[in-house]
């Protein structure tokens, strides 16, 4: 049996910066891309609410862009600091809450792509966000948000596994649906981490909770904010040449909100 570790997922960013970094050229390169068929002018400042580790704040620092960020996790933003400040990129991320926020000075552009928006359970504090980030944008900026819609055409998926390694370590991430509660906009989810070492296999286990979306309710959302509109949508495949067209079926999907 794994040694059973303390905490949450989010206690632990190396591993959580090794799960959902494995694929960050795609995510990065797919950013660039779209920055530049979105935006008018050439972006050179980005945001990520729900910054994480920073793994994609990293890589764009390294391509050129300013970055800046914000979570809610102080160890979060500690690596993610450390690591941009190891590399010649200063402290750009900071502790704060991605419903009530204010950057520095506008920027060009910003960004969430892995999900992170529906951990806001509560419609009045979802629209607070995209009001909050799209204050946050200069004229003409864009909003690049990836998230999972509920499908009314179509079963969910409820489950999903991934591995990814590096170096010596490896860790297996695991995520099943635990409750669904669509009339009430909610599902609940167990996630492990199993990680291996030369020496050790241990394990991670955490709750949580997404609130849902069809496609619908998500449009709805976006004009009672008030302050965007859908430019373009994108899918998980992260390929800027092939836009999509939403229906029922629609679930992995990369929004591309323009700033009204």
């Amino acid at each position: 049996m794994p040694e059973q570790l303390p905490g949450t997922f989010y206690d632990y960013p190396r591993y959580y910066d090794l799960v959902y970094g494995s694929d960050w050229k795609a995510e990065r390169d797919f950013l660039v891309a779209v920055f530049q068929k979105h935006v008018e002018r050439p972006v050179k400042t980005v945001f990520e609410p729900a910054c994480g580790t920073g793994r994609l704040l990293f890589r764009l620092a390294r391509a050129g862009y300013q970055v800046s960020g914000l979570d809610l996790k102080p160890v979060m933003v500690d690596y993610c600091n450390q690591r941009l400040e190891r590399h010649g990129f200063g402290t750009p991320a900071w502790v704060g809450d991605m419903c009530d926020f204010q950057v520095p000075r506008p920027v060009d552009a910003a960004f969430n792509t892995i999900n992170s928006f529906r951990h806001i359970l509560d419609h009045s504090q979802a629209l607070s966000h995209l009001r909050m980030t799209a204050r946050s944008l200069a004229p003409g900026g864009i909003y690049v948000l990836g998230l999972h819609l509920s499908p009314t055409e179509q079963p969910p998926v409820d489950n999903e596994s991934w591995s990814a390694r590096r170096g010596h370590l490896a860790v297996r991430a695991r995520i099943w649906l635990t409750r669904r509660d669509l009339a009430g906009r909610r599902e609940d989810y167990g996630m492990a981490y199993d990680i291996w070492t030369p020496t050790a296999h241990r394990q991670v286990e955490d709750r949580f909770s997404f609130r849902t979306y069809t496609l619908d309710q998500f449009l709805d959302l976006v004009r009672q904010s008030g302050v965007f509109q859908v430019e373009a949508s994108y899918d998980f495949q992260y390929d800027p040449d092939q836009p999509i067209e939403l229906d029922g079926g629609s679930e992995d999907v990369v929004f591309i909100l323009a700033r009204t």
